[in-house]
């Protein structure tokens, strides 16, 4: 582990606010020519200004946020005429989740920060983190289901590096991995490290946080991308980008776990997930659109494979044991955000997934394609500024092979009912969050609550079972 005391030794001394970093952020136009023999005398011409220096608010080590997040959830009771290992309960249950972490960073140079993060969980998600494709509580990830210890641990540990390309600069504020100071609008940057995949790739601004916005991994994220990731979330690897204010181009490569849902990571080498992300945003509040493609390369299951198996012996199928070395699963994804009104806080969001579906799922969940609406409405409108109200509808669905494996009978990591009666899993949630916030210090302290509600249809794929309802409230403190 990288000792902060060690790499304070080799930082310049600090001193104070970077330069510049109170300057208009960003270069002043050139100065005219200067006047021909022939004009009149004029006032000399001053040179104009240069551009302000990129570089953070503070060389000192700091720390960037901290939070803390509670949910209670509720699970209602269901149809159930059979069940399998992976189907949710059929009396209902009802689960707490706490999940705490703080976000440290450094900027010894202007060119290069780290950053270091922990975070500790507690509970388990409901029906313990099984028996949909789109579950239901996103801030624990499945970390409940694997008997990993609820002790702190490393969530992120890495550096990132920028090159600018050009003279205009902003000013960005503090927030979680992310140092205050003025950076080049137009760079490439560079990140490797412990850390996740989704730090980088498939963000929306309305759909993007379980702990602040929608609580469904649906709608959060984009479930047909496989993305790489232990239990808890987390890989190592790197992202290398081109950046701009119109748009930005990255590539990612990830460590894949060495079985589905694992806690422990391949090398690169054997086991990988690449992504590549165009992004396009043409102003500063106006459509964006971002479009993924990935590439998995792991010891993956072939579900045709297991059910051919399977057929010749009389068994049940099994996926996992059909794995073998350098297999690969590939993927789309488009992802939309359209701001409305209210700078931004009032818009509407849209994903789609879709992925070949012939090997396992390895990583994240159970989906092979998605569609995902969602609207946020700013409280402004009712005179509460910082309230939000979020709804969303999400369609999801399974390739033939996989709907066919789990209609004979197997098992994922996180489906299984025995059987199929197969049908698309559908969803509907709404949450109200409400905000409160005070000045602490050099930052806000804010405090959100608010009830969320789920409900689906079809849960698991499965058309003999359910509907279902879910419950939750949630409580989020931040720094």
């Amino acid at each position: 582990m990288i000792s902060w005391g060690a790499l304070l030794l080799l930082a310049p001394l600090p001193g104070g606010a970077a330069a510049g970093a109170d300057s208009p952020t960003t270069a002043l136009p050139p100065a005219q020519p200067a006047a021909s023999a022939a004009a009149p005398t004029a006032a000399p011409v001053a040179p104009a200004a240069a551009a302000p220096p990129t570089g953070a608010d503070s060389r000192w080590p700091q720390l960037l946020g901290a939070q803390y997040t509670f949910i209670e959830q509720w699970q209602s009771p269901l149809r159930s005429p059979y069940a399998g290992p992976h189907s949710l309960l059929a009396e209902g249950d009802q689960q707490p989740t706490h999940t705490i972490g703080a976000y440290t960073g450094w900027a010894p140079y202007t060119w290069g920060q780290l950053y270091f993060d922990v975070e500790k969980f507690m509970g388990a998600g409901v029906s313990g983190a099984t028996g949909l494709g789109g579950l239901t509580n996103g801030d624990v990830i499945r970390a409940g289901t694997v008997g990993l210890k609820k002790e702190f641990y490393i969530a992120r540990l890495y550096a990132r590096f920028m090159v600018p390309l050009g003279s205009e600069t902003a000013h960005l504020a503090r927030g979680q991995d992310q140092i205050a100071g003025v950076e080049a609008t137009r760079r490439l940057e560079f990140k490797a490290g412990w850390l996740s995949a989704a730090d980088d790739f498939d963000h929306n601004r309305y759909g993007g946080s379980a702990r602040t916005q929608f609580l469904n991994w649906s709608l959060w994220q984009n479930t047909a991308w496989d993305y790489a990731a232990d239990t808890r979330g987390y890989t190592y690897g790197f992202m290398l980008g081109y950046i701009s204010p119109q748009w930005s181009l990255k590539y990612g490569m990830y460590a894949m776990p060495t079985v589905a849902n694992g806690q422990t990571l391949e090398t690169l080498k054997r086991a990988r997930e690449q992504n590549l992300e165009l992004t396009l945003s043409p102003s500063t509040v106006t459509t964006i659109v971002r479009l993924l493609a990935y590439l998995n390369t792991a010891r993956l299951g072939d579900y045709r494979q297991a059910l051919a198996i399977a057929a010749a012996g009389g068994t049940v199928p099994d996926v996992a044991a059909t794995g073998e070395d350098g297999r690969h699963k590939f993927g789309f994804g488009l992802n939309l955000e359209q701001p409305l009104a209210d700078d931004g806080n009032t818009g509407v969001f849209m994903r789609l997934g879709w992925n070949d579906g012939h090997t396992e799922s390895f990583a994240f969940t159970e989906v092979d394609r998605l569609v995902s609406l969602g609207a946020q409405l700013a409280g402004v409108h009712w005179r509460r500024s910082e309230d939000n109200l979020g709804v969303a509808l999400v369609a999801e669905g399974l390739s033939s092979p996989h709907s066919d494996y789990l209609a004979a009978g197997g098992s994922g990591f996180l489906l299984g009912d025995g059987r199929l009666n197969y049908a698309h899993e559908q969803i509907l949630e709404t949450y109200y969050r409400a905000q409160w916030s005070w000045t602490l210090g050099p930052a806000p302290l804010r405090l959100q609550l608010g009830p969320d509600f789920q409900y689906v249809q079809n849960p698991g794929f499965n058309r003999d079972r359910g509907p279902v309802r879910f419950y939750a409230i949630r409580l989020h403190l931040e720094y």
